[in-house]
């Protein structure tokens, strides 16, 4: 593809985006798990939703939720296949801008999914006789306002990204589109956009890491306190679920922070894989150990598919 009108004086109508430029040999190899990855995402997320539309008894939001999360956040995922394997670098104007708004507001949407759960969990463990007149439909129905309420307040992200003047540089060294590794290409100054994303990011995702640290701490000690090892066993596998993708969803973002801090250290392809692996598996992961660790859940796709014999 030619690169060569890249820095022309004319308006920029799409974007070249430049996966993993050092290693460019190495695409067709990283696709095939990658694909491997994106169709588990794609089945269990859809299990999920098919499972969850079809049972009554499962018609609440934070289910729906969960599913929806995790089809919303594989979407920018057909894209960089489609990089890898047939070499489609090009992405129109809006096409990036719609890619940016659905990561701007999928990860602060994530993370307040993980501290409602956190809360249910402490209730459940620490407070079980208010749990039943606390966790209630219309808690649940007031915390999904609250998580698409973060989306918005990352809206403005890639509404400021796109107001910015494109006359120069189309080529982006990233598999999607950034809101930072887009705002370079601009011939405007961006440092509002630095500044909104990270009073943003740190103040939606701070504010929720945060509660969901102070909820897991009482969960452990509460469960520290119980003299009988059965009961402390019981209300392990209560939150054994929401524990175990807390500890992937803060790993792998704590990973992507220390990493992005330490730029000129490592190298350049390490942050997009990352990026990338973050938009893939924690769909793949999420849908998986909810489901099976959620008993309602397991056994109602357990009822589906002995119906369906």
């Amino acid at each position: 593809m030619e690169l060569s009108s890249n820095y022309s004086a004319a308006p920029v109508s799409e974007f070249l985006l430049i996966c993993l430029p050092n290693y460019q040999s190495w695409q067709h190899w990283l696709s095939l798990p990658l694909s491997f990855f994106f169709l588990v995402a794609m089945g269990v997320s859809a299990t999920l939703l098919i499972t969850i539309w079809l049972e009554a008894s499962l018609h609440q939001p934070m289910y729906y939720l969960l599913s929806l999360l995790s089809l919303l956040d594989i979407t920018v995922i057909p894209k960089v296949l489609a990089i890898f394997w047939f070499d489609l670098r090009s992405i129109s104007f809006s096409a990036c801008f719609l890619q940016m708004f659905i990561m701007n507001g999928f990860l602060p949407m994530e993370s307040c999914t993980f501290m409602v759960m956190a809360y249910d969990c402490y209730m459940a463990i620490c407070h079980p006789l208010r749990y039943p007149s606390i966790i209630t439909d219309q808690f649940v129905a007031k915390a999904s306002v609250i998580v698409a309420q973060n989306a918005l307040l990352s809206a403005p992200l890639p509404i400021l990204t796109a107001r910015l003047h494109y006359c120069g540089k189309n080529v982006t060294e990233n598999c999607i589109c950034a809101n930072l590794s887009v705002s370079r290409l601009s011939c405007d100054n961006f440092t509002l956009n630095r500044i909104y994303q990270f009073v943003a990011g740190w103040s939606l995702l701070g504010s929720d890491f945060i509660l969901i640290f102070l909820s897991d701490t009482f969960i452990l000690r509460a469960v520290l306190r119980f003299k009988a090892e059965r009961a402390a066993v019981k209300a392990l596998s209560t939150c054994s679920s929401h524990l175990i993708l807390i500890l992937f969803f803060s790993t792998i973002l704590l990973v992507m922070v220390l990493t992005s801090m330490a730029r000129k250290r490592v190298p350049m392809d390490i942050l997009i894989l990352l990026n990338v692996l973050h938009h893939l598996i924690s769909p793949a992961l999420n849908p998986i150990v909810y489901g099976v660790r959620t008993k309602e859940i397991k056994q109602r796709i357990q009822k589906l598919l002995q119906s369906g014999k």
